[in-house]
């Protein structure tokens, strides 16, 4: 399939993806504007997730808290997801040990859940599954990664490629990518990767959560620690600055199963709301860091770190 079949299988969805984006965006309220955002609930404690009221979500710029217009269950008619499997190429072949779990989790998932998959490969992503219903189907394309130390150049580089071509939905956009995080592109051992901060930026404007499963890299880096160490604190950053979950961060060696990370990103999905509230308006468009906060004192509430708001809306 050309690394381009994504966009060309979707052109009538796109045009009617963006009609529902544009409506989507609100004008300015008469004090605020209206900002959305996913928002996972995560217990402190065991696997149980308590209710949680859109009263007792507290939005907070700074100190200032804002006010909350929408918190809605991604239930029901409201349930839609896509999701991409984006598996870097540069992956040792221990990973063909993990496909299965990989399969029975993409099988598991509910019929309102759509399922793409992509690789890394020259930093790109290679759709080899456009988002599909056909839960098998997307699973039948699940391959070996090809093995060759630093075929994907940055896994950064893909993640962008895939948000650039991702057309705009009213559903939740999630990834979930399979990488060792090292940036052989970059080579820096610092936490000023520009790929990276390019990816988490895109991933925050487009309203996208990232999770990462580690698993080691072919060659010399997939059992450096030095390199090991740094790729794991670069899922680390993607998966927290957008409101996703990293497993197996702070392991060198290949995982045993995938299929505990994998039962615990099943459960994060379902318990996920849409959150709209009102920001302060700015003079000019701008990064805006925000804080969740609940009155129930046994979750968290888990979101992207921060939000681009321009004056004329989000």
């Amino acid at each position: 399939m050309s690394k381009y079949g994504f966009i060309a299988s979707g052109v009538l969805g796109l045009a009617v993806c963006l009609c529902a984006s544009l409506s989507a965006q609100q004008p300015p309220a008469d004090d605020g504007i209206p900002i959305h955002m996913v928002v996972t609930v995560e217990p402190r404690h065991g696997t149980d997730v308590p209710e949680v009221k859109r009263e007792e979500v507290m939005p907070f710029e700074g100190k200032t808290r804002d006010k909350v217009t929408e918190w809605i269950p991604a239930q029901g008619d409201r349930g839609g997801l896509e999701l991409f499997i984006l598996i870097d190429d540069a992956s040792n072949s221990s990973l063909g040990t993990q496909l299965d779990d990989i399969r029975k989790f993409m099988s598991a998932q509910p019929a309102s859940t759509k399922i793409g998959v992509a690789y890394m490969q020259d930093g790109i992503a290679k759709v080899v599954q456009n988002l599909t219903s056909d839960h098998d189907q997307a699973s039948r394309t699940l391959r070996l990664p090809l093995g060759i130390p630093g075929v994907n150049g940055s896994p950064y580089f893909s993640v962008t490629d895939l948000i650039k071509r991702w057309p705009a939905t009213t559903d939740r956009r999630e990834i979930l990518m399979v990488s060792d995080g090292t940036d052989p592109y970059y080579g820096g051992h610092d936490t000023n990767d520009p790929y990276l901060q390019a990816a988490v930026d895109d991933a925050q404007k487009a309203g996208i959560v990232i999770s990462a499963i580690y698993s080691p890299g072919a060659g010399h880096f997939g059992h450096s620690y030095w390199q090991t160490y740094w790729g794991q604190l670069y899922l680390a950053q993607i998966t927290e600055s957008t409101g996703g979950e990293g497993y197996d961060i702070g392991f060198t060696g290949p995982p045993v199963s995938f299929t505990p990370y994998l039962e615990d990103l099943g459960r994060r999905l379902t318990h996920q709301y849409f959150l709209t509230f009102l920001a302060k308006p700015p003079k000019k468009a701008t990064w805006v860091n925000i804080k969740l906060r609940s009155e129930v004192s046994s979750v968290d509430l888990v979101s992207a770190e921060k939000v681009w708001v321009s004056p004329e809306g989000r």
